[in-house]
Parts: structure tokens; sequence; C-alpha cells
């Protein structure tokens, strides 16, 4: 009877432990199912003198996003987007739409997107948008950003390479993406792009006006978007 009694002390010794040990894998995978969207909005912001709608540079990069990842939708900010670089509508449209859209749905997720002006206007949302909405954005990715600081570890090339790492924006020196956002930024800057990289070129040059037909810019998003709405970068 006593070596009964201790067998089966041993198996519930031995049950009780592999629980123990099973238990953080079990929190970790809940973890990471609580990480994946299951409803999401991008929200886009066009570039100067681009009429109101989505911008041509993420057209082909968001309906791929939008078939990989299901329950997603498009919000193309709401601002004038004129020559004198004035933002400040844009900003307070993005702002407006994440903390108004949390107060509907909470456990939905938010991309930001901005390109050229609307790069800017992301970035100059991004210290306003704190606590639950700062949660709420799983990833911000930028192209052509006048506001682009040099050595940034979010900063990468049309190939996701380092020839503009260490490049700045024209708008630079007037605020630049908060260090709590650069994990969840990819900001991406043509090697000669003079909005984004002053160093190599100045002002609105071919490569500005290259991301909308760059594969390699457009794949770049796409992997780095799914990843974030996924839970897997």
């Amino acid at each position: 009877m006593s070596s009964l009694y201790a067998w089966t002390k041993a198996a519930c010794l031995l049950l009780l432990a592999s629980e123990a040990f099973a238990s953080p894998i079990e929190k970790i995978e809940q973890l990471e199912k609580r990480a994946a969207c299951t409803a999401y909005t991008l929200i886009e912001t066009r570039g100067t003198n681009e009429p109101q709608g989505p911008s041509n540079s993420f057209k082909t990069m968001n309906a791929a996003i939008i078939a990989q990842v299901m329950g997603g939708t498009e919000y193309d900010t709401v601002y004038p987007a004129s020559i004198d670089q004035i933002s400040i509508v844009g900003t307070t449209d993005i702002i407006n739409q994440v903390n108004t859209g949390l107060k509907t749905d909470p456990n939905r997720c938010y991309i930001l997107e901005g390109y050229s002006q609307g790069a800017a206007a992301t970035v100059d949302a991004m210290p306003k948008l704190t606590g639950t909405a700062f949660d709420a954005i799983k990833g911000v990715f930028l192209i052509g950003d006048p506001k682009r600081k040099a050595g940034l570890a979010c900063n990468v090339d049309s190939n996701g390479g380092s020839t503009t790492k260490n490049v700045s924006g024209l708008e630079a020196l007037f605020g630049s993406i908060p260090a709590n956002w650069v994990s969840k930024t990819l900001d991406v800057c043509a090697y000669g792009d003079g909005v984004c990289d002053t160093t190599h070129g100045l002002g609105i040059t071919a490569a500005h006006l290259s991301y909308k037909s760059d594969a390699n810019v457009q794949n770049q998003g796409i992997k780095f978007v799914t990843g974030k709405l996924q839970g897997t970068s």
C-alpha cells in the first residue's frame, strides 16, 4: 500500500511540475494571440498637392495589406496638403481618428502612413497620441519624411539598407520621431530624395517621386505592416 501511495504522490508531483512549466508557454501564446489585430485601420496621409483621397505612393501597398490581413479598412486623412506645408489640420485629423475610433471600438488597431508633407503631419501627431492610443497604433510607415532625423534605428533607404541612415530631412529642426516611437516606425528615404536626404539632394527630386513605382519600397511596407498587425515583428 505504501509503495502505491508513494507512486501516486510522485505522479501527482510530476503532473504539477509539468503544469508549472507549461503555464508560461501558454501565457506567451495568449499574449501572441492578443497581439494580432482582428480589426484595424490604415490611416494614410498624402503628400503636397495630391488630391484628397489615397496617395499614389500607398495604393499598391495598402491593397496587398488588406488582402493579406483580414479586418482592415483605410482612412485617408482630410487636410489641404497645400504648398504652404502647414499640415496642422492633417495632424489634428489623425489624432481625432484614433481617439474617436477607440471610443467606438477599444480593440481596434491602427497603422499610420505618411508621404512627404503627410509624413510630417504624422510625425507631429506622434507625441500627442499617448496611453491607449499609443498602444493601439501598431506601426508607422513613412516615406520621403521631411522630419527625418539622422541616425535613428528606424531609418532605411529604398532597399532596406543604410545609405540614408545618417541623413536628415528639410524640417528635422522642427521636430522628429519621438524616441518611444522609433521601434514602431519604419522611415524610408530614397538616396538623393532632397526632402528627407538633404546630404545628397535638395527639394523635390526624382527620388522623392519614386516611391509609388519602387517595388522594393512597396514590399518593405507590406512586410512591415503585416508583421505589425499579425504580431510577428
